[in-house]
């Protein structure tokens, strides 16, 4: 870009320089050199302080490499390109795959993207961990996403790998160890009252009550799937992985609450445009319906399924039943319901039992015995 100085001693040529106008008029002028951040100039072009802006621009530092680009072998940005091109990958599901790749992406714009993988060790994956400590699940998270690349590197079949050094890794404590919070019964019946039957407001909540399933499958659920007086489906959330299917009996206050409800034909919620909801648009109007009952604002769809597994667990349901109703693959879900409720049930009968002891509620005291006296028996 040629320039006239601003003393009018003549003209001076600018390499990499570049004017650029925005849509409102406004001429803006850029340093942009292939494989660097393009750099706005802020000072007068001619001036001393542009040519000393120029200066501090071209000795900048390149441009961090485009993810898509591809990387040198061997770095921890390689393996995790091969990764992402693997079947393994691409089984996982969508949502999955998004935030997985979201969070090995991330590790790779930073300093360690082009180091070699086989040096990395588990205190490297403790600071990678550590740098996100303020918030618990993004930290476990990036711990769990490099346990899973690495998990994939070391199968025989890819032989990236060695050692996995997330696996020893620890997580962190998380701040909200309970997850999303449960509904009380005094909530359920607040929205119960607000949303009475007949309403798509009571079949949406009566659906996740009765049935115990997440967003994404409460929006698939229809007439179509009904079968002997039961709700045939397969879950969404892992069915890549391995597929749940459920048979579950249409209880008594489910089958009145669809049967009073208007419904679509293919599913039963449907939109205003009788479409079905998405998941994200489902959960909003859900959240929605929740204001208008009053009930706690941190109240969620995914609380309700929750609620659901509470009262199974209060009315006696074992562990085993719970797994099966709920697709849980881990006792330790289940155990936290049965826990839980065992314990309420033991406590409350030893709070009766304290307040309302049964036996030997009178004891005959003996007769004294004076201090230092010896007690005899009297003859007959």
């Amino acid at each position: 870009m040629k320039i006239r100085l601003r003393d009018g001693s003549g003209w001076r040529a600018y390499k990499h320089v570049v004017e650029d106008a925005d849509r409102h008029g406004n001429v803006r002028v850029y340093l942009r050199r292939k494989g660097f951040p393009k750099v706005r100039l802020l000072a007068t072009p001619g001036t001393e302080a542009f040519d000393q802006e120029y200066r501090d621009a071209l000795a900048g530092t390149p441009a961090k490499p485009s993810p898509k680009t591809p990387a040198a072998p061997a770095t921890l940005r390689w393996l995790c390109q091969q990764y992402f091109g693997s079947a393994v990958f691409r089984a996982l599901g969508t949502s999955t795959r998004a935030a997985r790749r979201g969070i090995l992406e991330g590790i790779c714009k930073t300093a360690r993207g082009p180091l070699p993988y086989a040096l990395m060790r588990p205190s490297d994956v403790a600071k990678i961990r550590d740098e996100k400590a303020g918030f618990p699940e993004a930290a476990n998270a990036r711990v769990k996403a490099l346990r899973r690349l690495f998990d994939w590197a070391c199968d025989e079949e890819n032989a990236h790998a060695k050692t996995n050094p997330a696996k020893s890794v620890k997580y962190l404590p998380s701040n909200n160890p309970d997850g999303f919070k449960l509904w009380s019964e005094e909530d359920v019946a607040k929205y119960e009252a607000r949303h009475p039957i007949g309403t798509k407001a009571r079949l949406a909540l009566d659906l996740m009550l009765y049935v115990g399933v997440r967003r994404s499958d409460v929006v698939r659920l229809g007439p179509q799937m009904e079968q002997a007086g039961k709700l045939c489906f397969t879950e969404t959330k892992g069915r890549a992985r391995q597929r749940k299917a459920h048979k579950i009996p249409i209880v008594p206050e489910l089958r009145a609450s669809i049967d009073a409800a208007p419904t679509g034909h293919l599913v039963y919620l449907v939109t205003e445009h009788g479409k079905p909801h998405s998941v994200k648009g489902f959960g909003n109007w859900f959240k929605k319906r929740c204001r208008e009952a009053g009930v706690d604002p941190e109240l969620s769809a995914h609380g309700v399924r929750k609620t659901s597994a509470t009262r199974g667990a209060e009315d006696g349901a074992s562990e085993k039943q719970l797994m099966a109703m709920y697709g849980w693959t881990n006792p330790k879900q289940a155990a936290h319901y049965t826990k839980g409720a065992d314990r309420e049930r033991l406590e409350a009968e030893a709070a009766e039992k304290i307040a309302r002891p049964k036996g030997n509620e009178k004891v005959p005291l003996s007769e004294p015995v004076a201090s230092g006296g010896t007690s005899r028996r009297k003859k007959a």
